[in-house]
Formats: structure tokens, sequence, C-alpha cells
């Protein structure tokens, strides 16, 4: 079913704490909003003429490994417009709680690199609310335009586990979905890993600061183990930046690069990074495993050209 939304334009972007903070009233008993899973949010936010802080972005591609240059990370932009997915999940008919979730799999693709000195309009909205093995999806759609074209696009699903849809949703009785974009995963054949990362909670920190999110679970112990979690863990855009250091100056210009997170990177940790070429089409396949434990997977990825 189509979603029709309406873009409030913002003088500038969120501040991401501030929707952190409007998150959390939104689970206490008498200030938050009630959420029923029934139907896609219509309420959407843009900003316009965003210009890049070269000093954010010398931050961001220092805590993920990046080069610094004048074509920004293909990553970079998810992190501008995060404040914005987050201000979209805490609007008034948002059907789901932004406390909570879980960012299943993400999909960037964008038909040039952005450069320092492109001036970006960013709008988010949301769609596609369905039913998963455990829980129900929605996906965080972004868009980034330059001079009037779309450049750069982003989807996130994110899963609130447990949830329900509405016995009233017209979209309850879509089969469920597990959630993945790339199905499932071997292990690499090669023992011998392109690269490994070597991630600790201050690491974490950084990265943390550069982004703007500094949720509980990558920056607190006790606000990790509160969620479940055995200590702090990286936040999953930041592995999907990371294992791209092996590739850079290997990614085409236009590009389309997916990812399903697995099992969180819990802190300190060595990830291994896998990536395989198929020289006939030029797609990367990429898997970041625990370097002690092969067997755990945090991360799958591909790269294509488009």
């Amino acid at each position: 079913m189509s979603n029709t939304v309406t873009y409030k334009e913002l003088s500038s972007i969120p501040v991401l704490m501030d929707e952190y903070r409007n998150a959390v009233k939104d689970v206490i008993p008498g200030l938050g909003e009630k959420r029923s899973a029934k139907e896609n949010p219509k309420t959407a936010y843009e900003v316009k003429g965003v210009k890049i802080d070269v000093s954010h972005l010398a931050s961001y591609t220092h805590a993920t490994g990046l080069r610094l240059g004048n074509d920004l990370p293909l990553t970079y932009p998810y992190v501008l417009s995060f404040p914005l997915v987050m201000k979209v999940l805490t609007a008034k008919d948002s059907p789901l709680q932004a406390m909570g979730l879980v960012h299943l799999n993400n999909t960037i693709e964008q038909k040039r690199p952005l450069t320092v000195d492109d001036v970006l309009d960013i709008r988010v909205h949301a769609d596609n609310l369905r039913p998963q093995n455990k829980g129900v999806l929605l996906d965080l759609i972004t868009e980034i335009s330059v001079g009037g074209e779309v450049v750069w696009t982003q989807s996130s699903a994110f899963l609130a586990k447990g949830a329900k849809l509405s016995s009233s949703s017209p979209y309850k009785d879509q089969p469920a979905e597990d959630g993945r974009l790339l199905g499932t995963t071997e292990m690499p054949m090669d023992a011998t890993p392109t690269s490994t990362l070597r991630v600790s909670p201050e690491d974490i920190k950084v990265y943390a600061e550069a982004s703007g999110d500094k949720n509980p679970i990558h920056v607190s112990n006790l606000g990790a183990k509160a969620f479940g979690f055995p200590g702090t863990i990286a936040h999953g855009m930041w592995s999907a930046a990371a294992m791209l250091q092996p590739l850079e100056g290997l990614i085409p210009a236009a590009v389309r690069y997916r990812v399903d997170f697995a099992k969180p990177v819990v802190l300190p940790a060595s990830a291994a990074v896998y990536t395989t070429e198929d020289a006939s089409t030029g797609t990367w396949n990429l898997q970041l495993r625990k370097a002690s434990k092969l067997e755990t997977l945090h991360a799958t990825a591909r790269l294509d050209s488009i």
C-alpha cells in the first residue's frame, strides 16, 4: 500500500540526544504517547541547505578508520540524517516506541559520491510496517538531494521485538519475514581475514561523540545491561563503516551497500573482516565475525555497482 506523507521543514537538523530524551519520555506511563502498530506514519521531516562541517567529518573518519578527503564516505550521510530518523520515530503518529528498537538491516544507494562542497537537502519518512518472525518491522527512508537531484538514499529496517500488529492493521495478514536482505551466510572458506578490527569502549565513545548517538547501550555498561547486553556494544553503523576500510579506493561511484546485522559487537572486541570479490560482476561480499570465535557472525554485507 502506498504511504502518502507530509514533510515538515525544519530550520536545522535536530540535536540527536534531544530526540533520545523524547524517546525515553515515551516509555514513562502518563507521559508517553500510546502507540499502536496499525498504520505507516504520515509525519515526515526535511531540512534544506545542509553544509558539511569538515571538523565533524574528520571526527567521523577518525572514529571509523575511513579516509578524510573531498568525497564523503559512503556511510557518513547516515549520521547526518539519523536525528531526523529519531524525530520520525518519536512523532505522535509513529506506530512503534523508539526505545528498544533493533537495527536489523540497512541499504544505502548513491548515484555518485557526495562531496564536502555539496549543499544537501535531507528528508526522512517511514514506510513498510510489517510483521517479522520476532515482532514488527518498520523502514526509515532517507533521501539526500543536491540541486534538486536525489543522489543518496538509505533504508533502515528497525525491529520492535515482541510487538504485534494491531488487529485492525491492513498489514496484519502479511506473511512474517526474517528481515534479512542477503539470505543465509556460510563461514568463509579462507580462515585468514582481510583485516582485523580491534575496538574498545573508548573507541566507541569517540564514535558516539562523532555521530551524536550516545545511546546508553553504547556508552554505559549499566545502560547496556539494562537492555540485556553483557556490556557496551558497538553501533551497528560503526561496524558497517569500519568494514569498508579494506575496500577504500575500490568502491564504485554509483553503488548499493546492503548490510544485515547479526550478533552485536560486545566491547572490547577483535573482529575479523572477510572480503571476497565476484570478478564477473564486480560485487564485493563482506563478513564481520568475532576473531576468537569465527562462528559468531556480527554482520554480512554486499557492495554492488548500480
